[in-house]
C-alpha cells in the first residue's frame, strides 16, 4: 500500500476517534507540524470540547536538595556542586505556604528527592503539620521515586507508606515518571525506582483511592519509539486505574547536568509531543502546556494542538531554574495567553474543577 494511502487511512482513524496503534504513533513525528497540531486540537475537542483552559496557583517547596538518587539529568541535588545542601525546617516550609495563602493559591507541591536519612514518620510529622496550619491546603506531594526509597530504607511496605501518608493528610503524588524506558533510566538515573517499580506505587495509589499526574520528560537520547513506548505504557496504566488527572510532557534541560553535551530538544520536538500525546492518550482529559521549561509563547501554540490546561502559576521553582532555565508567569499573563489563544481561561482546583471563569 502507498504510503498517502497508509497516512490517509491513520488520518481517518484519527479524526474518528479511534484508538491508534504504537507503530501508528511513531509514524505521526514524519506528519507536517501544521497537519499534526489539527489533528491533536481535534481529538482534543473529542474529550474536551469547552474552549477553556485552566490553571491553578500553586507553590513547589524543595524541602531539601540532598538526594541519594543523583540522576544525571539533574543540576538540583548537592552532589551537582550547584547549589549548597540545605534542609528546610518545618516553620521555613509553613512559611512559604502562608505567602501562598495569601494570594489565594490552593495546591502545594513538597518535594524533596530521595534523602538518605529521613525516615517514614519524618514524612507523615511533615504533612500532618502542614495540614495542622493550613487544612484547606491542598497536597500534591512527592513522587512515586519518594514513596519507593521511603519504602525501600524503612523496610515497610508501600501500602503502608502511602496509607500513612494518605492519613496524615497527603491528597495526591505528581507522577513525576521522567522516561518510563528502561534503557534511558539505567543511562540517567539508575539509582531512582526502576520503571516497575514505579508502576508498582502507582497501582498502590489507586488501591487507596488516590489521584495523580502522568509526566514525561524527553529529550535524553531516546528514539522515538522509546518516546511511544512510555505513552504506550502510560495509556495502561490509565485503562488499568483511571488514576492519571493530567499528562503533562516536558523537554529535558542539559545545561548545568551531567548530560550537557545533549543536543536540546526544540520547540517543534515539544509541539509534536503534545499533539502525539492527545492522539494517542485517549484516556487522559488534560494535557498541560509545559510553560516553565518551554516559554509563554511556546505553551500558547500548545493550546492549539491538543492542551487544554497551563498548569500551576507556580509561586516558586527551583529545580527547572538550576539549569539556568528561569520563566516566570503570574495569573494576569495566564489570563492574557489563553485569551490570545482564543479560549476561555478558568482558575480551577487540583481536581479541575473551575472556581472562576475569566
Amino acid at each position: 500500500m502507498a504510503k498517502s494511502s497508509i497516512k490517509e487511512k491513520l488520518k481517518q482513524k484519527i479524526y474518528n476517534g479511534e484508538r491508534i496503534t504504537p507503530e501508528e504513533a511513531c509514524s505521526l513525528f514524519s506528519w507536517d507540524l501544521i497537519e499534526l497540531g489539527e489533528a491533536g486540537d481535534m481529538r482534543r475537542k473529542l474529550i474536551s470540547p469547552k474552549e477553556e483552559v485552566g490553571f491553578i496557583i500553586d507553590r513547589i517547596i524543595n524541602y531539601t536538595n540532598i538526594c541519594e538518587a543523583a540522576c544525571n539529568f539533574c543540576a538540583y541535588h548537592a552532589r551537582a556542586n550547584l547549589i549548597a545542601p540545605y534542609e528546610l525546617s518545618i516553620d521555613d516550609i509553613l512559611s512559604k505556604i502562608n505567602e501562598l495563602v495569601l494570594i489565594n493559591g490552593t495546591q502545594v507541591m513538597l518535594q524533596g528527592g530521595l534523602h538518605p536519612d529521613y525516615t517514614l514518620d519524618k514524612y507523615v510529622s511533615m504533612v500532618k503539620e502542614v495540614k495542622k496550619h493550613f487544612p484547606q491546603i491542598y497536597l500534591h506531594s512527592f513522587s512515586p521515586s519518594e514513596i519507593f526509597h521511603i519504602s525501600n530504607k524503612c523496610s515497610v511496605s508501600i501500602d503502608k507508606v502511602i496509607s500513612d501518608l494518605k492519613d496524615a493528610g497527603l491528597d495526591s503524588v505528581p507522577g513525576a515518571s521522567d522516561l518510563l524506558v528502561d534503557r534511558i533510566r539505567k543511562k540517567v538515573s539508575p539509582n531512582k525506582a526502576s520503571k516497575e517499580q514505579w508502576r508498582e506505587v502507582v497501582f498502590s495509589l489507586h488501591r487507596h483511592n488516590m489521584k495523580s499526574s502522568a509526566t514525561m520528560t524527553y529529550g535524553m537520547g531516546e528514539t522515538e519509539e522509546e518516546k511511544i513506548e512510555h505513552l504506550n505504557f502510560l495509556r495502561y496504566i490509565q485503562d488499568e486505574t483511571g488514576i492519571f488527572r493530567a499528562f503533562i510532557p516536558w523537554s529535558f534541560s542539559p545545561a548545568n547536568t551531567r548530560l550537557q553535551d545533549i543536543e536540546p530538544a526544540t520547540g517543534i520536538d515539544y509541539l509534536k509531543i503534545v499533539a502525539i500525546g492527545r492522539i494517542f492518550l485517549d484516556n487522559i482529559k488534560y494535557i498541560q502546556a509545559g510553560w516553565l521549561t518551554e516559554g509563554l509563547k511556546t505553551a500558547q501554540l500548545a493550546l492549539t494542538m491538543g492542551a487544554n490546561d497551563m498548569g500551576g502559576v507556580l509561586m516558586e521553582e527551583t529545580v527547572v531554574k538550576a539549569t539556568g532555565i528561569e520563566t516566570k508567569a503570574c495569573t494576569e499573563e495566564f489570563i492574557d495567553i489563553i485569551n490570545n489563544s482564543g479560549k476561555t481561561p478558568v482558575l480551577r482546583d487540583s481536581d479541575y474543577r473551575i472556581i472562576k471563569r475569566y
